[in-house]
């Protein structure tokens, strides 16, 4: 089981390392996904318990009712 493991990892590992082309190609799917799950997390889904609710009791409250609503 060992010696498959590595060899998959050299496969991949190789692959990865003579890329020219893509390496330039993960870098832009890279930038992608921080700008998707970063900055558009900031903006689409703010913390509706943090800034509707001051305490811990009354977010579990809330999410308490929401649950068995």
């Amino acid at each position: 089981m060992k010696k498959i493991a590595y060899k998959i990892y050299q496969f991949y590992y190789e692959g990865f390392r003579s890329m020219t082309v893509g390496k330039k190609l993960w870098m832009i799917i890279f930038i992608k996904l921080v700008i998707m799950f970063l900055v558009l997390k900031m903006f689409f889904f703010p913390n509706f318990l943090k800034t509707n609710f001051d305490t811990d009791e009354e977010r579990a409250s809330h999410v308490i009712n929401q649950l068995t609503k």
